[in-house]
């Protein structure tokens, strides 16, 4: 797919006009993406989501914003339906 142009527009010159169209320096294909390497052992860092208290790991599934109200009390957004 060819890449489109962020802005088109015309370059005046005293009588001439040259259309202009500004485009990416990058495509999203070109783009790199780093990760993490342990620098001892050259392995890749991975990173798990673990409960703070227990030490289990959580599911992604699981996982819902909150903001802490007061010392470990935490309001849930969005609140969570219960049942009828």
């Amino acid at each position: 797919m060819a890449p489109r142009a962020y802005w088109k527009g015309y370059l005046k010159l005293s009588l001439v006009s040259c259309p202009v169209a500004l485009f990416p320096a990058s495509s999203e294909r070109e783009k790199i993406s780093f990760n993490q390497i342990n620098k001892k052992t050259g392995n890749r860092i991975r990173y798990r989501k673990v409960d703070a208290e227990t030490g289990d790991e959580v599911d992604s599934s699981d996982i819902i914003k909150g903001y802490e109200v007061g010392k470990g009390q935490y309001g849930l957004h969005p609140v969570p339906k219960t049942p009828s």
